[in-house]
């Protein structure tokens, strides 16, 4: 999974509190890593979550359920 280089520097616009704050190239290859990690790695513990309680389907509940733990696992 790649995230668009487009995507990254809307998102991170969404945050900037002065509108000509500039983000280099680098910095973007990084948020964008960053953000594949979060995601796979919530992806795999929903579907752990998941297959604990029986499941073979993953649901919101379940990413409800490893979203607190995962949030304090990256800060």
């Amino acid at each position: 999974m790649k995230f668009t280089d487009k995507l990254i520097l809307e998102f991170l616009k969404s945050s900037f509190e002065n509108s000509k704050t500039k983000i280099n190239a680098d910095a973007t290859v990084l948020v964008g890593e960053v953000m594949r990690l979060l995601i796979t790695e919530g992806a795999m513990r929903a579907a752990h979550q998941a297959k604990q309680e029986g499941s073979n389907t993953v649901t919101v509940e379940h990413l409800e359920k490893i979203l607190s733990q995962l949030l304090l696992d990256f800060s």
